[in-house]
């Protein structure tokens, strides 16, 4: 009889989809980084809203609720588990927005693109009618679909990975914000529905767009793990092309900029994305300097076309990562961007790229001086980075030294890339906490 009553149990939990391991799980909400995790593990590490009170402990499973337990990016404790999938595109009532719903005074895609068409308007900014009504248009999402989390914050998902739980669509926003962790979260499609034409970007104009699916701005202890990030919905391969140019509707999957300092990023999938992750946002902002210290553990980068990440001024331990180039990404340009004054310090990452993709290819530099490496397998045979980046580039100004004036000294251990090759496979990503 109690065998009987087991498997009819079992079989009621699958019906109602209930994990039959349920009672079983463990309870991450107050977990807090491990010693020596990185470089937010620095100067008394990172402990989001572990000292949380049950009173500011919260399951939410619409906008609505996301919204309250965020509490306008207070900075009391506070832990938010977020449970099924959240659409940010919502509005009070739960009730799906469109784009459509967002535009105000007159915008229309189709009158902006004929008001700027470069050949008529030529390489000025724009402005007047459309753009005026593109900016209160995107300013009516913006209020939607920008979640600015405060300091002491955890923010965790409930689910493994048969049934992660998800933000559609929303923009997790760290502003100054200190002390926080997202982790076994799926977040996708932050999915911008009016993109800005700027004439005079990279000499033929580019769209630009708005919202990072999780964006650092002047945020210090930050743990990121076990996110899946990407464009799941709407790829921007499949965007028409306006004005030459692709007119994309996403920014990055995670970027971290204006000083941003002290931030590990662990055992998280970015996938399917043109540009994932940039570290430090321009070559004149010297404030970064001294800051934007990152490690990047453990992580895969899957169908990514650029950005894995691009650094500017910061330190960054890149360590154990694994790297998928399928040879139908569309339009790969390299993985590591090295760039003004940063210090990226390399170890045992495995790169998987077949078709046309060469070892020069991974690394690319703009006024970039230095970046260590070592270990690094390429389709499964050992390589180093450095020399087929100075051979390729050989007589230019841009060679590099491997110098970067700085050993990391705050990780776990280090595997071969082999082995961690093997392990992120399994086990990066929402939903695969051990």
């Amino acid at each position: 009889m109690r065998l009987r009553h087991i498997i009819a149990t079992t079989a009621l939990l699958g019906l109602l989809g209930v994990p039959a391991h349920a009672d079983d799980a463990r309870d991450i909400s107050r977990d807090t980084l491990p010693a020596n995790d990185g470089w937010a593990a620095a100067d008394g590490g990172t402990t989001g809203g572990a000292a949380a009170d049950d009173a500011h402990v919260y399951t939410v499973t619409d906008r609505a609720g996301l919204v309250r337990a965020l509490d306008g990016g207070s900075d009391t404790p506070k832990i938010i588990r977020i449970a099924g999938t959240i659409d940010a595109n919502t509005d009070d009532d739960g009730d799906r927005l469109t784009c459509a719903d967002y535009a105000t005074d007159g915008y229309s895609p189709k009158q902006y693109l004929a008001a700027y068409d470069p050949r008529t308007w030529g390489s000025a900014k724009p402005s007047g009618p459309q753009e005026e009504a593109r900016q209160a248009s995107a300013a009516q999402q913006a209020e939607r679909v920008a979640l600015t989390v405060g300091s002491n914050t955890t923010i965790v998902g409930i689910g493994d990975s048969g049934n992660t739980a998800v933000l559609k669509g929303g923009s997790l926003q760290l502003k100054g914000a200190n002390n926080v962790i997202v982790r076994n979260l799926e977040l996708r499609d932050a999915y911008d529905c009016f993109p800005v034409w700027q004439p005079n970007t990279g000499g033929l104009g580019d769209w630009k767009t708005a919202y990072d699916n999780i964006w650092l701005r002047g945020a210090t202890h930050v743990w990121i793990d076990h996110v899946t990030v990407s464009d799941k919905g709407h790829p921007d391969e499949k965007e028409p092309t306006y004005f030459a140019r692709n007119y994309l509707r996403h920014d990055g999957l995670l970027d971290i900029t204006n000083a941003s300092d002290l931030i590990t990023v662990s055992w998280s999938r970015f996938a399917d994305h043109d540009k994932a992750m940039l570290i430090g946002n321009g070559d004149t902002a010297t404030g970064d300097r001294g800051k934007l210290r990152v490690t990047l553990h453990h992580n895969e980068f899957e169908s990514v076309v650029q950005r894995a990440p691009r650094v500017r001024f910061g330190q960054v331990h890149l360590y154990n990562n694994r790297y998928v180039v399928p040879a139908d990404t569309h339009d790969y340009r390299y993985s590591i961007g090295v760039s003004t004054e940063s210090g990226v310090y390399a170890e045992n990452n495995a790169f998987h790229t077949p078709g046309h993709i060469e070892v020069a290819d991974l690394v690319k530099s703009w006024n970039g001086t230095a970046f260590h490496q070592t270990g690094t397998l390429f389709n499964g045979f050992p390589v180093d980075l450095l020399a087929v980046y100075n051979a390729y580039n050989s007589g230019s100004e841009s060679d590099l030294t491997a110098d970067v004036g700085w050993t990391p000294t705050l990780h776990g251990k280090i595997d071969s890339a082999g082995t961690a090759d093997r392990e992120v496979a399994r086990g990066a990503g929402a939903g695969r906490i051990p």
